[in-house]
């Protein structure tokens, strides 16, 4: 049996475990990336390692997120982060060069090389045959040390994409169809490789689109082959000594099959509240919109842009509607200026925002109070957008422009009057890396600045045999990292554990936060119960810090998405799920609980028994840890852990 792609590159950088579908392996890093939400964190991490420099072969500290909010706050973080990226080796790319994914994919981004970053969208240099993969800040700073990388071996869905795209339907829109296939849950240990007679149809940037938005399924990274397409990418980019062909094998091996035909797409949607509520453009036709944005690390390319010049060229924005277009790149934005379509957005009335994160995190552009959004983003969780009450759609750029002329969901193919134009990719890109800065020379004296927001991560205590505590919340399904804790606005206090903490959980329960401080003060333990997915979205690691912070000890869920369940061993909060799904329907907000013997149900793996001491209940618990992750609740989470090793 021949290998998959995932079976190539796992197979060159594995250093632990055996490489079958479900184990747990350790594999070697060759890449990371940070942005500026997750960086500061990461860096202060690192620092407790007490490391001269990064032993990895490239590493890239971005600043994409917050880079406009008021307050000193984002500013001292940018010097932290661009003191910390000289002293210990990594590149610096500064405030209005892009957005990290598709920086990184223009810049860096290396065939068959491992890419781990504090993001989850890391996944979109798989469109370059990249295993990248989204993660918690701590793995990031634990493989600046050099540390392997552990993930369980995942199990591999092949997407054959058939035929051709008709004019219209883009890359975005055979993401969305996979996820209607897929779901937004239950997709956890998976990977997806693109396979197919349609990707030849592909370039690169078009396939970076649906390996960003992979991440929406739940998987661990997507992968398409790196073939004469990347080869013609990397070229352009100046950096066609980077390239080399990865293609699996002709019998290789796969845990399920599914099969797209490209001919028989139609553009599609996902409406409210969730990128997996997929429905067509054709049934939405009609629909107001008071709002368009166009941008992002999903749909910001070169390509992307030029298509929307071309559909507005000679047109006016419809005066009921308000356009926002964000470049993913300073290289995209002189490649539009140079082109002149720079000038056709702007003379069409379009908004052009500098090349960052803004909208599609809530850092800016909010829509209208129940306003309806049409956006080229990934996500659009309910209030993400900085509007409580916005209804937010997903489309491509194509249907975001036509929406953007007409004040309503329009279906281009419905009639003649509309003409789709074809952009290519360009031969050669615009290269300028004046605005990242290379690493200062090893041994060299740099002061670390710092500024009064910038504290010290919070280490937690061991795990406890016994857990005597409380349920200080109880949340449903699909709650994101978002959900417990918010973005936008609260983003600025990410390097500021106690004020942060202050918001955990505060678009769900406001008094979250005191309620759990009242507890810790009491010697009480917190305990969060979650339905299905808990834990989807950002790979923010704040949603596990923070609630450490306030003294939740344990999740107890039908689900946990994989990055937010290795966030939390690696805080030392022990994740646990419920053998009997209906048993989530016994406990309540408030219920006192306790949790025996730990240690023994770990060292034997037999199931734990949580009991409801007021309701006189036992409810059954399992538990899916490795024996390192045992090990690092026992330490007290990764922190304590790395310690004792000899990194």
């Amino acid at each position: 049996m021949g290998d998959n792609l995932i079976d190539k590159i796992i197979k060159e950088h594995l250093v632990e475990g055996k490489p079958i579908p479900g184990e747990r392996v350790g594999i070697k890093v060759d890449q990371t990336l940070t942005q500026d939400a997750t960086g500061t964190m990461v860096y202060l991490e690192f620092e407790t390692m007490e490391l001269p420099r990064i032993r990895t072969k490239l590493s890239v500290s971005y600043v994409d997120h917050n880079t406009m909010q008021d307050g000193f706050e984002n500013m001292d973080d940018h010097r932290y982060l661009q003191s910390t990226a000289r002293k210990f080796g990594l590149y610096f790319s500064r405030p209005g060069n892009g957005i990290c994914h598709q920086v990184h994919l223009e810049r860096f981004g290396v065939p068959g090389n491992v890419l781990l970053g504090s993001d989850s969208h890391t996944p979109t240099n798989g469109g370059i045959g990249m295993m990248s993969i989204g993660v918690g800040g701590l793995d990031v700073a634990t493989a600046l040390a050099g540390a392997p990388f552990y993930l369980d071996y995942p199990r591999v869905i092949k997407i054959n994409l058939n035929g051709k795209l008709p004019l219209w339907v883009t890359a975005k829109d055979i993401i969305l169809k996979v996820l209607e296939h897929l779901s937004t849950k239950g997709n956890v240990g998976c990977a997806l490789e693109y396979s197919g007679e349609g990707i030849q149809y592909l370039d690169v940037p078009a396939r970076a689109t649906i390996t960003n938005m992979g991440a929406e399924t739940g998987v661990t990274c997507s992968l398409f082959p790196s073939d004469q397409n990347t080869l013609n990418f990397l070229r352009a980019q100046n950096r066609e000594k980077d390239f080399r062909e990865l293609l699996s094998d002709p019998d290789a091996d796969y845990d399920r099959v599914i099969d797209i035909d490209l001919d028989q797409l139609v553009p599609l949607a996902a409406c409210p509240h969730s990128p997996g509520n997929i429905d067509t453009i054709a049934n939405l036709s009609g629909m107001r919109v008071d709002q368009v944005c166009i941008g992002s690390c999903t749909n910001a390319s070169f390509q992307d842009l030029a298509t929307v010049a071309r559909i507005l060229k000679g047109h006016t924005v419809n005066p009921a509607t308000s356009l926002i277009i964000t470049p993913g790149s300073r290289q995209v934005m002189l490649m539009l200026t140079q082109s002149g379509y720079l000038e056709t957005l702007i003379q069409s009335g379009a908004r052009i925002a500098e090349p960052t994160c803004n909208f599609c995190i809530g850092a800016g552009f909010s829509p209208n109070s129940e306003g309806v959004s049409l956006r080229t983003n990934n996500r659009n969780f309910k209030g993400r957008s900085g509007t409580p009450d916005a209804k937010v759609y997903l489309v491509s750029p194509a249907i975001a422009a036509v929406a953007a002329l007409t004040g309503e969901v329009t279906d281009p193919t419905a009639s003649d009057i509309w003409s789709f134009p074809i952009v290519p990719m360009p031969e050669k890109f615009i290269i300028d890396d004046s605005m990242i800065i290379p690493p200062g020379p090893e041994g060299e004296q740099v002061e670390i600045l710092r500024g009064p927001n910038i504290g010290k991560p919070p280490v937690s205590d061991p795990l406890k045999d016994n857990i005597k505590g409380e349920v200080i919340i109880k949340v449903g399904d699909k709650i994101t990292t978002d959900h417990i804790m918010p973005a936008g606005r609260r983003l600025k206090y990410r390097s500021n554990i106690p004020k942060y903490a202050e918001f955990v959980f505060e678009p769900v329960d406001e008094s979250c936060s005191h309620c759990s401080l009242d507890n810790k003060a009491k010697g009480i333990d917190n305990v969060i119960v979650a339905g299905l997915s808990y834990g989807q979205g950002s790979s923010r690691e704040h949603a596990a810090i923070c609630p450490m912070y306030l003294g939740v000890k344990v999740v107890i869920a039908q689900s946990i998405e994989r990055i937010h369940a290795d966030n939390l061993v690696n805080f030392g909060i022990i994740p646990l799920y419920f053998v009997n799904e209906g048993d989530y329907e016994l406990i309540d907000k408030g219920d006192p609980i306790e949790i025996g013997g730990l240690y023994e149900a770990l060292k034997n793996n037999q199931t734990v028994t949580a009991r409801l001491t007021m309701k006189r209940k036992e409810i059954p618990l399992r538990f899916k840890l490795s024996d390192r992750q045992k090990e690092i609740l026992y330490s007290g989470g990764k922190l304590n852990y790395i310690k004792k090793q000899n990194l």
